[in-house]
């Protein structure tokens, strides 16, 4: 049970890449700027036995509770293994357990993207239940996401797409929308629409800092194996009215900033703004394209039904996931 602990960033993401599906929020880099917040980053692989291929991994985010002995852990989106296999099922869970023991957490808290309704996915839930974990009250990230098929080519994409938003895309290319990559100098210019898109539909949004020390990170990644950001802007005669920032990693692409002004809304720039990302994440050979988010049921009392309406109009698909998970390292 003992895990091999990584220290070098190079070779924990090619771990990460030979293993399936491997997770952006668990990358290298996710872990270095969480550290922003207080979270400190531990990279572990686990082996099924001595000089095996790594059966398992996971960046398990340790912060201290402030003046006492303990602290809470998290692993985003992790661990990452072939959820299938219930050997490594079974080698992860007890790996992230123990680890969580020894760095004195009260709790530790997994996410991963498993389907419920699959037979791994039930195999998983009985593996957590049977173990101790529990259901968690509080889901950090999106249970839920929307999940596009980019290795289907253009075409594809867009006869999949809604009539109205295959229209939209076209009425923004007529109208002089113009989308384009902007320079991790312009990131002020999308974090002012950023700000403006958090006052108007009620989310926290964070100081500048924070935000550019991440996008920057990604921005310009160290190597070809390491996950990457573009930042795309929409503009209107040079204005910039709407934006999106991309990641990357492995065989998938993840939207998970967008922004938008109330300028030019009739224009339609976030349908031609999501087009280009797309075609953009196909073109650096991402097979998924990942819409980070969406309802916990599909229902229009959901508080993301509108978001939800906005994203399966691209032809994307309801991806349900298994939500975040705790265990009581510390039971009293």
């Amino acid at each position: 049970m003992t895990p091999k602990i990584v220290a070098d960033r190079a070779a924990w993401n090619q771990a990460l890449l030979a293993l399936p599906a491997p997770h952006l929020l668990q990358s290298w880099e996710w872990g270095a700027v969480k550290a922003q917040t207080g979270w400190a980053a531990h990279r572990l692989i686990w082996t099924g036995h001595a000089g095996a291929a790594p059966a398992a991994a996971a960046s398990l985010l340790v912060r201290r509770i402030s003046r006492l002995p303990w602290g809470v852990a998290y692993a985003p989106k992790g661990p990452v293994l072939d959820w299938s296999d219930p050997a490594a099922v079974e080698l992860a869970l007890a790996g992230v357990e123990a680890a969580a023991r020894q760095r004195s957490a009260i709790f530790v808290k997994i996410d991963p993207d498993v389907e419920p309704g699959s037979a791994a996915g039930q195999q998983v839930i009985a593996a957590l239940r049977r173990r101790g974990w529990r259901p968690s009250a509080e889901q950090i990230q999106f249970r839920n996401t929307a999940l596009l098929d980019l290795a289907a080519g253009e075409e594809a994409l867009l006869a999949a797409m809604k009539p109205k938003w295959r229209y939209n895309i076209r009425l923004a290319e007529r109208r002089g929308v113009q989308v384009r990559l902007g320079s991790p100098d312009e990131l002020a210019v999308f974090y002012a629409l950023y700000v403006e898109t958090g006052s108007r539909d009620g989310f926290i949004v964070r100081p500048f800092d924070y935000y550019e020390h991440t996008w920057r990170t990604f921005m310009q990644p160290a190597d070809a194996q390491a996950p990457w950001a573009a930042l795309l802007l929409a503009e209107v005669e040079g204005d910039a009215v709407a934006g999106l920032m991309l990641f990357g990693f492995g065989a998938t692409a993840w939207y998970l900033y967008g922004a938008s002004s109330e300028r030019q809304r009739n224009l339609m720039p976030n349908h031609l703004l999501q087009w280009e990302a797309m075609r953009l994440a196909a073109g650096r050979g991402c097979a998924v394209y990942d819409l980070w988010g969406a309802p916990d049921v599909l229902d229009e009392s959901d508080a993301m039904w509108g978001v939800w309406r906005f994203k399966e109009g691209f032809g994307a698909q309801f991806a349900p996931h298994i939500g975040a998970w705790d265990y009581a390292v510390n039971r009293p």
